[in-house]
């Protein structure tokens, strides 16, 4: 029997994360990246306490972070997310498991908007995402090239009713 934990991302997850990113990168499908950053470099680009990983009997078998959208203080509660699961525990429900975690986390963290973006031969990964709140806010046409060839990137957003505004300090 196997056993599932979904925990703070520590730094010592470093070099699984690390990996399970480059599997996804790997697929064509997940990211404009070409190869996984340093830790210091991923850990300065995402937001303190909005780390998660899921562990598949103690292994660390996905993550998801939240990345701040703007260092404006109008948008201090909207981030962008990613979220990668290893491919060993791809289509076992853990994405569904880690994402609505990270929503849960994000909106005990003051966060009301969550953003993605996703390319559309990713179906899976959109399919997640609807299935957990989020809705297509339209399609980035040729918002970027990969390998001589431009992808188009489905947007997606999710919305706490909960949020209040946030008050001026």
């Amino acid at each position: 029997m196997t056993h599932s934990t979904i925990r703070d991302l520590r730094p010592a997850d470093w070099p699984d994360v690390a990996r399970i990113f480059e599997e996804g990168i790997r697929t064509g499908n997940t990211t404009f990246e070409t190869e996984s950053p340093t830790w210091e470099a991923w850990d300065a680009a995402h937001v303190a306490g909005q780390r998660l990983v899921v562990t598949l009997d103690e292994e660390v078998a996905g993550w998801a972070a939240l990345s701040p959208v703007s260092s404006r203080a109008c948008y201090s509660g909207v981030a962008e997310h990613s979220i990668y699961i290893a491919e060993r525990a791809r289509g076992l429900g853990f994405g569904r498991q880690l994402l609505e975690a990270l929503i849960a986390s994000s909106e005990a963290g003051g966060f009301w908007t969550l953003q993605a973006g996703v390319f559309p031969e990713n179906e899976a990964s959109i399919a997640l995402h609807i299935a957990c709140g989020f809705r297509v806010v339209g399609v980035s046409e040729r918002l970027g090239c990969m390998d001589a060839v431009w992808r188009d990137v489905v947007l997606l957003e999710r919305r706490t009713a909960a949020a209040a505004p946030p008050q001026p300090t």
